[in-house]
């Protein structure tokens, strides 16, 4: 186990159907965060959730939703995570993004 300390943790809150140009916006945010050589990224597609809107998306099949939540998450340090942030600005017209500061264990071999 390698401790790595305190870092920032960037959750991005998008629907599945959202979209920058033809490319999906989950798809585009990984491959910035990758150029930019972060740490790492994950997507996540939620089952069931809702925004703004306050319109439930559900994968259940009597209300079955073709737009499902999806979160990006990304940790790394803070001072990356931040010169990250104006990407972002230039392709999300709508969702959530929160920023917290957490403590990383890493386990290697």
């Amino acid at each position: 186990m390698k401790r790595a300390g305190r870092q920032t943790r960037l959750t991005i809150f998008v629907g599945e159907s959202d979209r920058h140009g033809h490319t999906p916006l989950a798809t585009e945010i990984v491959q910035r965060a990758h150029a930019a050589g972060l740490a790492g990224a994950t997507v996540v597609r939620g089952v069931e959730g809702f925004g703004a809107s306050h319109r439930v998306h559900t994968t259940r099949i009597l209300s079955l939703s073709d737009d499902l939540p999806m979160l990006i998450v990304i940790v790394d340090a803070t001072d990356r995570i931040t010169a990250f942030l104006p990407q972002l600005d230039d392709i999300i017209s709508q969702g959530l993004v929160v920023l917290d500061e957490v403590d990383v264990v890493t386990y290697t071999p």
